[in-house]
């Protein structure tokens, strides 16, 4: 796409009145998408910038936590694309293994079926149908929030090249020794009857029990208290401190395990920590991860007490009771034999659950498939060491550090039917042959596919070039790899971005998948907690969009986007953006109607004003403000900066202090209506990454150009004028001061009142008819009478407010708070002088209480300056 520098034929200058936002964004951003804005050319010769979109789940919906991030993302492509690079935002979704078949599963149970009346081929096929026919609803709602995703390049987690690039890592990692299958504690879902990944895990806080049992008879006893009384079935040990000298004598020996005709022996272990509880800690491997680890290192037995669905499977009197059952059962069973020595209930404690159904995680001893990490994490924590990879903010790099570095093996495989199935066949004498994309699998008597299918961190682990055609080396792998920057939640740094990183080095030859992880935080409601149904605090963004419109949510979310910070978000601050997308309107439309205009070159300084000067100076300035926030993540200062210019300084000065020039028409409101066209046509620009619908309706009319989509991102002209500056901040000191007189006095903003100003003191001259109309000072009259006079920055101003104001009741008040604050002024200054409240207090406290001194010495100064101001009557 060509930039397209040249104006079209003029536009209408006229713009509705109201700015409705359902009335343009869809239209707009069918246009964009029609006229392939949005689409990247792996053949140009500009240079590449690549983001990847952290796949949603296919199950999923937008949310405000997507929306927060797709705006980040939109605004730094539609940058980028502005700035001439090839700019590639990467869509696609993930098949969400779990989620997914838990969805379908459903729709099954409501006919009365589950998966295995259909079996696996028929039921994965009533997956790939649900999905065509259901799924993906979140494309359409990113179109709604303005998404400026390549949509012809989209990709799905199951696509046939996407799986190719499955099988062929799966066998190069399979070959080079860093996949193995072995049993290991994994975390299961007895509802979903699949081992689960750690992220898949949520933990929340339980109200259960503590027991303390009493193990072995006589002096061969030990007390050792747990959450999980069922798990004792599987008990292969009590292990204490090698140091402990409480149980030195009962190291080696075995004691009595309750309830049982079994015997276990005592170990020392250097992971019990002697000061918690009794010292002493029961031992089930097959039910603990960390007791796996003691019962290998102490060559212990694993025994399994429960089955996939949770239920005990041990013979005698507690099997096939749910763990549950069996936990109240057996500790019953225990009081009965007096081996409860302590109970404590209830004992609220940190429980796991799945993520998807909610059931309680069981930590469980299985045969499963296993990435060895260590090489590959390694590389990973290397490439951000060496810079090769930034993290930012940069105070995140510890978090990383502290997980890729301590990185345990990556268990892989899932018992579901929804996703990639391991592509490894086992034979009959127990072969094991893993089997790329463009390999024949074996065949013959005994041989079989393994049933497991994959996690699905695996395959989207591999989303910043699967995406691209890898294993193929396609012109757009050798164009937009390695990805430019990755923006995504702290929430996945361990997760996602740990398992790109290791395959991305691996796959890619060293290279690191991107250059940039920015990561950002989750958004939270206005008091900052976060959102959940549990809390029936959750915002669906499509409901906000309906009433305020998309832009008015984007730029919401941009004022609150510090980098690695939790966003409170509340709807009174979208009505605020809604306010200022209002006011961007009516001002560009106010100004497009009095002279605004981009045809021709800027004049020369020379023919300008100063306040033509002090605009464009200030414009400048915020170019290089804003292209150096972008540069450094930092969306919440750079929204605030252009909200800042756009309003304060174009619309509430530029604009009015430009009125009485334009009104009087003649060379020198042509010359404004220049300057303030490129004011207008650069704030546009500036503002449209984050606020695109808007501003592509008010820049196309302002200017009678293409798009603002494809219009060149501005750049500091160098210009600034600090005279201008010095003067117009100048002006607006006296404006602002006699305003605040103005409105304590009571005057309405819009009341005029007669009034003398004397400028001869002061560079302002040439703005006295400016200052007039936005103090609406009248001419004084014969009848003027100076009943308050304002010496303000060296200017005087002479105000005439017989009836207008009570005069008596006015100096009542003003006598009334001056009291108040001349008592603060004591009180504070008593505190101060007090060495002994100075020597106790904390500095913030007396920090405080020195603001307050400041405030009432400044309160006092302004208050009898306004009785002053008052006439004697």
């Amino acid at each position: 796409m060509t930039e397209n520098s040249q104006a079209q034929p003029a536009a209408n200058p006229e713009l509705p009145t109201q700015y409705a936002p359902a009335e343009v964004e869809g239209k707009l951003y069918e246009r964009w998408v029609e006229r392939g804005y949005f689409e990247a050319d792996e053949k140009s010769g500009k240079p590449p910038y690549t983001i990847v979109i952290p796949p949603p789940n296919v199950t999923g919906s937008l949310h405000l936590g997507h929306a927060f991030e797709h705006t980040i993302i939109d605004a730094l492509t539609r940058r980028k694309r502005m700035q001439g690079y090839e700019t590639l935002w990467q869509p696609g979704m993930d098949h969400a293994g779990i989620a997914t078949q838990n969805v379908v599963e459903r729709e099954l149970a409501k006919e009365g079926k589950s998966r295995h009346d259909l079996g696996r081929t028929d039921f994965v096929e009533r997956v790939w149908q649900w999905k065509e026919e259901s799924g993906g609803q979140i494309s359409g709602q990113m179109r709604r929030l303005g998404d400026g995703v390549a949509w012809s390049r989209e990709r799905f987690t199951m696509d046939e090249g996407l799986s190719a690039a499955v099988q062929t890592i799966f066998k190069r990692l399979f070959d080079d020794g860093l996949i193995y299958r072995a049993e290991r504690i994994i975390n299961w879902c007895p509802r979903c009857l699949t081992a689960i990944s750690d992220i898949e895990v949520e933990y929340q806080d339980d109200s259960g029990e503590l027991v303390s049992i009493k193990y072995g008879d006589g002096d061969e006893t030990l007390v050792v208290a747990t959450t999980r009384a069922e798990t004792m079935l599987g008990d292969t040990a009590v292990a204490v401190h090698p140091d402990d000298a409480r149980y030195t004598h009962l190291v080696g020996r075995r004691i009595k395990l309750p309830l049982t005709d079994r015997t276990i022996p005592v170990v020392a272990d250097e992971h019990v920590d002697p000061e918690f509880g009794t010292g002493a800690v029961k031992v089930t491997p097959a039910h603990d991860p960390n007791d796996f680890e003691i019962g290998r290192r102490h060559d212990l037995p694993n025994i399994t007490v429960m089955d996939e669905r949770a239920v005990i499977t041990v013979p005698g009197p507690f099997q096939g009771l749910d763990r549950f059952e069996a936990r109240s059962t057996i500790v019953a069973a225990l009081r009965a034999e007096g081996r409860i020595v302590a109970e404590k209930r209830p004992y609220v404690h940190s429980v796991g659950h799945c993520s998807r159904c909610k059931t309680t995680v069981e930590p469980r001893l299985s045969l499963q498939w296993w990435v060895k990490v260590g090489p590959l994490s390694k590389a990973a924590g290397d490439a951000v060491r060496d810079g090769r990879v930034t993290i930012h903010p940069k105070e995140m790099e510890s978090r990383y550090f502290a997980w890729i570095d301590n990185l345990n093996d990556w268990n892989i495989s899932r018992q579901l039917w929804w996703g990639h199935r391991i592509p490894v066949w086992h034979g009959p004498n127990g072969e094991t042959v893993a089997v790329g994309p463009n390999d024949e699998p074996p065949t013959g008597e005994g041989w079989s596919q393994d049933t497991d299918v994959l996690d699905t961190w695996f395959s989207s682990g591999l989303w910043p070039f699967s995406t691209l055609g890898w294993p193929e080396q396609t012109p757009s792998l050798e164009k937009f790899y390695p990805n430019s920057v990755l923006v995504t939640g702290y929430d996945i740094l361990f997760f996602w971005v740990a398992r790109m990183m290791m395959f991305g080095l691996y796959a890619m030859d060293g290279t690191p998948p991107f250059h940039t992880i920015a990561l950002h935080g989750m958004v939270r409601d206005e008091h900052g907690k976060k959102m959940s149904k549990t809390f029936g605090n959750v915002v669906n963004p499509l409901d906000w969009m309906d009433k305020y419109g998309a832009d008015a949510v984007r730029f919401t979310l941009a004022r609150g986007a510090n980098p690695g910070v939790d966003v409170p978000i509340g709807e009174d601050w979208v009505q605020g953006s809604r306010n200022f997308a209002n006011k961007v309107w009516n001002a560009t439309r106010f100004a497009m109607m009095n002279g605004a205009t981009v045809e021709g070159p800027l004049p020369d300084a020379a023919q300008m004003s100063a306040t033509d000067r002090w605009i464009l100076s200030r414009l400048n300035e915020t170019v290089a403000q804003v292209d150096a926030l972008y540069e450094d993540y930092q969306f919440a200062k750079l929204s605030d900066a252009l909200f800042h210019f756009a309003w304060d300084e174009v619309f509430d000065w530029y604009v009015e202090l430009s009125k009485t020039t334009f009104f009087a028409g003649g060379e020198q409101a042509k010359v404004s209506g220049r300057v303030l066209g490129e004011v207008l046509d650069v704030t546009l620009r500036l503002l449209h990454p984050i606020v695109p619908f808007v501003t592509e309706t008010l820049w196309t009319t302002l200017t009678g150009k293409e798009s603002v989509v494809v219009a060149d991102w501005p750049a500091d002209s160098g210009f600034r004028d600090q005279a201008a500056e010095r003067e117009i901040e100048h002006l607006q000191q006296v404006v602002t001061e006699v305003r605040r007189f103005r409105a304590d006095q009571g005057l309405q903003p819009g009341q005029k009142v007669p009034g003398r100003l004397d400028l001869s003191a002061t560079p302002l001259a040439a703005h006295e008819a400016a200052i007039r109309q936005l103090l609406r000072l009248q001419e004084e009259g014969d009848a003027f009478q100076a009943t308050a006079t304002l010496p303000v920055a060296g200017a005087t101003v002479a105000l005439d407010l017989s009836g207008t104001i009570d005069v008596p009741a006015e100096r009542k008040r003003l006598t009334k708070d001056r009291d108040a604050a001349e008592k603060e002024k004591q009180q504070a200054t008593a505190k101060l002088g007090n060495e002994a409240f100075l020597a106790k207090a904390p500095d913030n406290v007396v920090d405080k209480i020195r603001g307050r001194l400041a405030k009432a010495e400044a309160d006092i100064e302004r208050l009898t300056a306004q009785l002053a101001a008052l006439p004697e009557r």
